[in-house]
């Protein structure tokens, strides 16, 4: 097994993370240092800065409602951090993120390999959202956003779009650009006022309260492997 799926599967990070960990030096098997594509087999002990981490862990899912103000980071340090909101008494860390301003639906888990899967671009996972702006939306601008916008230099994916009253519409992504839905909105001349994801992939937001978490459904859960090994 390769050495950053070995350190995902306990638990400790991503695999993207752990190959950051490796090139810094932080890892060693078996009392040497390792290095990218290192091989791990049974019996072998991995330490990371020295302290030994263990076996795989029993995977864990967590859907949470964001609040807004509420940061996407496991440093525990940053205020309003989503780790000690959750307060989960075991490490897990965030599928992707939702900015401070935004709220909704967030993955948490132990499961580096789940984190690549849902985040890897190509994969045109479906995220949801609904979004309300600062004054009224016209057709054409919703029709514009659908077709792809262009912002940071290139033009956003084709979305599906569809109106929900004069300033809310429903927007469903397959891609995932930094601050993606509020740019696409600037770059039409509006201002998103509220931003909520209500869907990711098969998982829904539905009625869990605004702050409050829950464990994934056996069908969510399957849905979420089953997409996994196709990736």
């Amino acid at each position: 097994m390769r050495l950053n799926k070995y350190i995902s599967e306990t638990g400790v990070c991503s695999r993207r993370e752990a190959d950051k960990w490796i090139e810094a030096g932080r890892v060693t098997c078996n009392g040497q240092s390792a290095a990218l594509g290192t091989q791990v087999a049974e019996g072998d002990e991995v330490r990371i800065d020295g302290a030994l981490i263990g076996v795989k862990k029993k995977p864990i899912y967590i859907a949470l409602n964001k609040p807004v103000g509420i940061i996407c980071t496991t440093e525990t340090h940053i205020k309003d951090n989503i780790i000690e909101h959750v307060g989960y008494k075991e490490r897990i860390f965030p599928v992707g993120r939702l900015d401070r301003d935004s709220e909704g639906l967030i993955l948490l888990t132990n499961n580096g390999d789940i984190v690549n899967e849902i985040l890897r671009s190509e994969n045109n996972h479906e995220k949801e959202y609904v979004v309300s702006v600062d004054r009224p939306i016209t057709d054409l601008s919703l029709s514009m956003m659908a077709s792809g916008v262009k912002i940071m230099g290139e033009r956003t994916k084709p979305a599906k779009v569809i109106r929900i009253d004069s300033q809310t519409f429903r927007i469903i992504l397959t891609q995932g650009l930094n601050r993606q839905i509020r740019r696409m909105c600037s770059a039409l001349g509006y201002k998103a006022r509220r931003l909520q994801r209500v869907r990711i992939m098969n998982i829904q937001l539905g009625k869990l309260p605004a702050g409050q978490w829950r464990h994934l459904t056996a069908p969510e859960l399957e849905s979420l492997v089953a997409a996994n090994s196709r990736g």
